[in-house]
């Protein structure tokens, strides 16, 4: 099977620093692919190369087979890849159905939308609605209401539910649980496995063990700028995975492509 989204011998260097250091990396389809590695192994920067946030200074990346050259987030998204980051990236005082259509807003049809940008809120709500609805965020009743109104868990559901109606091909979330509560992270890994069953790869970047090991088809470990091998969570215990990013194992098979 040929992998959805590839990276090959990326390389990013900061200075005398190499983030990435002939880095690869394969998503493919229909999976969660769970990246971990030590804060500084430079796990955000590959995920940045094959995203658009970060241009890599050599290698390639490979969407669906053919070489893609992004040149922004903005790119990306446009070839079919939506990132949720740590962030979030939404802005708390505008609406939840502003915030699904942020940069990309629907403009009414004919004379008024054309000619005088006027936004068609009426469909824009009714799409919102839809997404969040299909994803069975049922919590969420008004679909006008402030994003700051919002509990952690419900902003991230958003964040995501955004990410699944636009990101054709590749999902790709940062530490999605990090600030949620056990209960909110329970029904954000919910709406991961959702989400992938609608058949979108995601790409999950996580420091929570338990969280990799319950979602993830295989877990790409990251050591030193590289990849240093991918695992399956069936064959290798939490702590085996550990002892492996930090060091203190070496991994005693082939990396999997």
């Amino acid at each position: 099977m040929e992998p959805i989204l590839q990276g090959k011998k990326l390389v990013k260097r900061y200075g005398r620093v190499t983030a990435l250091d002939h880095c690869d990396f394969e998503l493919y389809p229909g999976e969660i692919l769970a990246v971990i590695g030590d804060n500084g192994a430079g796990k955000s920067t590959l995920i940045k190369a094959v995203s658009g946030a970060v241009i890599p200074d050599e290698g390639e990346v490979r969407l669906e087979g053919k070489q893609v050259h992004f040149s922004s987030p903005l790119d990306a998204r446009e070839h079919g890849i939506e990132t949720v980051y740590q962030q979030l990236a939404m802005s708390p005082a505008l609406s939840i159905a502003d915030n699904m259509f942020m940069g990309r807003e629907l403009r009414k049809p004919g004379f008024m939308g054309k000619y005088f940008f006027q936004l068609d809120r009426k469909e824009m709500e009714r799409i919102a609605r839809e997404k969040l609805n299909d994803l069975g965020l049922m919590t969420i009743q008004n679909i006008n209401q402030a994003v700051e109104t919002l509990s952690g868990g419900q902003r991230q559901g958003v964040a995501v539910a955004r990410a699944a109606a636009f990101g054709s091909k590749v999902i790709i979330l940062d530490e999605p649980t990090a600030a949620l509560g056990v209960k909110e992270s329970r029904k954000v890994l919910e709406l991961i496995q959702d989400v992938r069953s609608r058949g979108i790869p995601i790409v999950l970047i996580s420091h929570n063990m338990p969280h990799v090991f319950e979602v993830a088809d295989r877990i790409h470990i990251h050591r030193l700028g590289k990849r240093l091998c991918v695992i399956k969570p069936q064959d290798h215990t939490m702590n085996d995975a550990v002892a492996l990013m930090t060091g203190a194992k070496e991994p005693d098979f082939e990396s999997a492509a």
